[in-house]
């Protein structure tokens, strides 16, 4: 493998350190490679189609591991893709925030997932618009589309939790 799928080349640090080597530079990926969710929907692969301060817009592909017998979707990882989506959508609404500085570390409270077609295509797009924040609560509604067809609609609410020193273990 000649790049981690990260921006650096093998065995460099990441742009944020060891603790997050699946942090990119690259302007149309999400993440690298080394993000264990972001890993098994091969979210590396993941072209960014629309970034913008609550949205984030993203043609993803299918794994072939993730499919049912049918070649579909398995639905129970359709909401890891919308957890997935939802936090990286909360992380992108802050436009004037380092890049490179540490994240707060975001806890999903809440999660809901209507499904109306099967994903079957090699590739769809995703979706996720900031609906509502406040405080440390944040409201993303998830789309999920194949060509122009909504596939599967999620709510996701999460919450900001501080990193750092001041941050009780448990």
């Amino acid at each position: 493998m000649n790049d981690p799928g990260n921006g650096t080349a093998p065995g460099e640090v990441s742009p944020h350190g060891d603790q997050r080597p699946w942090a990119t530079t690259e302007p149309d990926r999400l993440v690298g490679r080394g993000h264990g969710a972001g890993d098994v929907l091969e979210a590396w692969r993941w072209r960014v189609l629309e970034r913008s301060p609550g949205l984030l817009v993203v043609e993803c592909h299918l794994p072939d591991a993730l499919k049912n017998p049918e070649g579909q979707l398995f639905g129970g990882f359709t909401t890891t893709y919308i957890d997935f989506v939802s936090l990286h959508t909360v992380h992108s609404s802050d436009p004037d925030r380092d890049p490179s500085s540490p994240r707060d570390w975001l806890t999903t409270l809440n999660l809901h997932c209507d499904y109306f077609e099967p994903i079957t295509g090699e590739t769809f797009t995703v979706r996720g618009e900031l609906v509502n924040q406040r405080g440390a609560n944040s409201l993303v509604a998830t789309k999920f589309f194949q060509g122009r067809t909504m596939a599967a609609h999620g709510l996701a609410t999460l919450r900001r939790v501080p990193t750092g020193p001041t941050r009780e273990a448990g």
